[in-house]
């Protein structure tokens, strides 16, 4: 049996964390990581306590807002979001970290990863934000594509 690489072994572990999510559009899940260690996980789906869209409805899918735009009509954190605050809740500190996503990061995700510290992102999927990608290249962030 031939073991994993680093990098399919957190990327697997991000395919696993998605499942947890709640969103009914896509589901994507994210796993902070430093020196081969987990740091936080998160998912996409609804705030603590607040009713999850798979109860009440997407409210993306009712008012026909297409995928990458705004994002603001959502009752939603996306994965990377809740990695972040997970962390952040728990006094984990992310800097120098890399993450890894089972789809790559909007725009308002990629502001807070710069922010974080986060120096390398790992996706397994595309997304349609350029300018995510553009802000993450300019702040000299890694991107790295990791197919299953």
């Amino acid at each position: 049996m031939e073991r994993p690489s680093w990098d399919r072994y957190f990327m697997e572990i991000a395919h696993l964390v998605a499942t947890r999510s709640t969103c009914l559009r896509r589901k994507v899940g994210a796993v902070i990581v430093k020196d081969k260690r987990i740091l936080a996980t998160g998912y996409n789906g609804a705030p603590s306590g607040i009713t999850h869209c798979c109860e009440v409805g997407c409210l993306r899918e009712k008012l026909k807002v297409p995928s990458g735009e705004r994002h603001e009509l959502c009752r939603g954190l996306h994965a990377e979001q809740n990695a972040i605050i997970q962390a952040a809740l728990h006094g984990v500190s992310v800097k120098d970290a890399v993450i890894y996503t089972t789809t790559f990061p909007c725009v308002i995700c990629s502001k807070m990863l710069i922010n974080a510290g986060i120096r390398r992102i790992y996706y397994a999927s595309g997304y349609p934000d350029e300018l995510s990608r553009s802000m993450l290249e300019e702040a000299g962030i890694e991107l790295v594509e990791v197919k299953l």
